[in-house]
């Protein structure tokens, strides 16, 4: 039975987080995972009011780039099309708190076709969540948004190196019917907290963007799959980058890139 949701809607293209979206580092602002479910839901939304029987397009990448403090606050998402296409379309989305641009994200969205017999790469599958124990990891974070979802690594995490699946029973929003998609990216930033190279408690290492590129589209189902490494560098910048998954195997890559600094 669904417990609730992350955002409420609050009015044309505006949503109000819950505190099921409180961030990791700072609770008064919103975890960046479900915003980004949110802009490709908002994404979903506008394509949905533009129909066109003659193409179908999937979005196959998208790229957020965090402009500021994600206040846990009503935002409202604009988005438009960048450039028209019948096979190809960019379209971007943006994220506005108290008229303040604080997400900027662009997608691209690829015709579909049948390339089934050609189809192939990405890896072996990872174990299946219901095979796995669920961890704890609010030993290491807070915020409402880690409390609400359910981690199950598929070996013991071990710095820098994990591979685990993410889980909800939340709605991303109250009401609104959502896609696997939008679903499956809402958990996507996680990524960043589950293979944690140092102590939060010690040193600060958020990611300032998220890229997600996808060669297939993630199937039904509530879990996103995770392989993860982080990487830092000897001059405050690092990289946390993944393999990302659903139950049918690989999907695609996301892409972060951080900026380390000790905890003062």
């Amino acid at each position: 039975m669904n417990i609730g949701s992350y955002y409420e809607p609050a009015g044309e293209n505006r949503y109000k987080p819950t505190t099921h979206a409180g961030g990791a580092w700072d609770p008064d602002e919103q975890h960046f995972s479900p915003l980004g479910g949110l802009v490709v839901h908002a994404i979903d939304r506008f394509a949905a009011g533009r129909p066109r029987p003659d193409r179908d397009l999937l979005l196959s990448r998208v790229s957020f780039d965090i402009l500021g403090r994600l206040a846990l606050d009503e935002c409202e998402i604009r988005v438009e099309t960048l450039r028209p296409g019948r096979t190809i379309e960019l379209v971007e989305a943006v994220v506005l708190i108290r008229d303040r641009a604080v997400v900027r994200a662009r997608a691209w969205l690829l015709g579909a076709g049948d390339t089934a017999a050609v189809a192939g790469g990405g890896g072996d599958r990872l174990t299946p969540p219901e095979e796995l124990a669920s961890w704890p990891i609010t030993d290491v974070w807070p915020g409402g948004y880690i409390a609400s979802v359910d981690i199950r690594p598929v070996a013991p995490p071990q710095p820098g190196r994990t591979a685990a699946w993410v889980g909800t029973d939340l709605d991303l929003v109250a009401g609104q019917s959502s896609s696997r998609l939008a679903s499956f990216v809402a958990l996507v930033d996680t990524a960043n907290g589950i293979a944690v190279r140092e102590s939060p408690a010690e040193w600060m290492f958020p990611n300032v963007d998220l890229t997600v590129h996808l060669h297939r589209q993630p199937v039904a189902g509530r879990w996103t799959g995770l392989d993860t490494t982080v990487a830092f560098g000897p001059t405050g910048q690092g990289v946390t980058s993944t393999v990302l998954h659903d139950a049918a195997g690989p999907v695609g890559y996301a892409e972060q890139i951080l900026t380390v600094r000790p905890l003062t």
